[in-house]
């Protein structure tokens, strides 16, 4: 019989051999120093052999007590191998039915299908972090109240709408859990309205031409990085998505026709955003210094990557103007209202240039050549009007009428 300090003390040799125990208990020794326990045994007549665990994470005495419920198991008619390997798939399972592994698996698919890193990043956040607390769950375990219970942390936290989030999420796995067969039913349907509703906050901006003209020379006075002063300067000229237009690429413009082509992240379409004379001239000073990264705007560590987040709002906040004034997000919201109320453009281009998803009176998405030539006039009538509150301060007739 073996001791531990027999087990202990063997050694590799070039070829697996195995020392015997006792009741068909046994030692293998591999050639790479590792050891596992083995149970030998005749089934229906042939010589057959099961994995117990490995040494030295099951002890000798561990060992011959599991010994013992395989020769029980053996007593009783069933074969020690099929036992090991049902169990085996019974684990499995279980721990590929969990809430955090259907989760995980969703989010592999989702971003083979094309989400966005940020998005990836912030999805398996929730998964990993916010509902951590169901991680571990099979998902048939986690109810209603028990997904609950995980969104009131988050509210108690002050997270409202990282909750109202988590929420939807969670009814995306469960979602899918229903549709590969592992739950039956979608709980996070059961909250609605049971969250505390989130406080809107707009993001901050600037809407009074007056206040808008000292923003303007602002941007203009700035004296960072080449690429950071192109950046602010066609922020309010462009007005798209911050992280849009961060991560632009060259091969999506086209300066000589006048047009930066690309695929939208929030609706994810086909999107045309008309340069106008202003905007061409900021890209093609721009150009011969970034032209040979994929990026228009690329970021100061690495030239393969898009300068980062925090940019324009890091410059912005240089310039004097803190986040309770002006973020890079509220160019939009600026756009969006001085287009309407004081140039007098028709809502429906405002909207389509925002990248919103427009649609015609017929419930049709519009595409991206949607009213192209007036939203190109509007842009351009736009980018003078800046360059006129810049210069004027703010004293200007909002537009004249060789721009209309």
């Amino acid at each position: 019989m073996l001791t531990d300090t027999k087990v202990r003390t063997l050694k590799p040799k070039a070829a697996a051999y195995r020392i015997a125990d006792s009741n068909g208990l046994v030692i293998e020794v591999r050639p790479t120093g590792s050891k596992a326990w083995r149970y030998r045994y005749r089934y229906a007549g042939k010589a057959s052999m099961v994995t117990i665990d490995e040494y030295p994470s099951m002890s000798l005495q561990q060992a011959r007590a599991e010994r013992d419920k395989l020769r029980a198991l053996l007593r009783g008619g069933a074969n020690p191998a099929q036992v090991a390997k049902a169990e085996r798939a019974a684990h499995v399972d279980r721990v590929n039915s969990t809430f955090g592994a259907i989760g995980l698996e969703l989010l592999a698919k989702r971003a083979k299908e094309g989400l966005s890193p940020g998005s990836v990043k912030r999805e398996r956040r929730l998964i990993e972090k916010d509902l951590s607390a169901l991680a571990d769950m099979p998902i048939t375990s986690v109810t209603a109240p028990i997904l609950l219970a995980a969104l009131r942390k988050l509210e108690q936290r002050g997270v409202v709408e990282t909750a109202h989030r988590a929420r939807s999420h969670a009814g995306r796995v469960f979602r899918y859990a229903v549709a590969t067969g592992r739950a039956e039913r979608n709980p996070a349907d059961d909250l609605a309205g049971a969250l505390e509703q989130p406080k809107t906050k707009h993001f901050a901006s600037l809407t009074d031409p007056a206040h808008i003209a000292p923003l303007l020379r602002a941007i203009h006075s700035y004296k960072g990085s080449m690429v950071t002063q192109a950046a602010l300067k066609l922020a309010p000229l462009l007005f798209v998505r911050p992280g849009e237009l961060r991560s632009a690429r060259w091969a999506e413009i086209d300066l000589a026709a006048g047009e930066w082509r690309y695929v939208t992240s929030k609706t994810k379409t086909p999107h045309i955003v008309p340069l106008s004379e202003q905007a061409v001239e900021v890209l093609t000073e721009l150009q011969p210094l970034t032209r040979r990264s994929e990026y228009v705007f690329p970021g100061v560590r690495s030239a393969s990557r898009p300068m980062s987040e925090n940019t324009i709002n890091a410059a912005l906040r240089n310039l004097g103007f803190d986040g309770t004034t002006i973020v890079g997000h509220g160019f939009r919201a600026m756009a969006r209202t001085v287009l309407d109320e004081v140039l007098g453009f028709r809502p429906d281009y405002i909207e389509h240039q925002l990248a919103h998803a427009v649609r015609d009176p017929l419930g049709r998405a519009y595409n991206r050549a949607t009213h192209l030539p007036e939203r190109r006039k509007m842009m351009q009538a736009w980018a003078d009007y800046l360059d006129d509150l810049r210069e004027s301060g703010g004293k200007v007739v909002p537009m004249r009428k060789n721009r209309a």
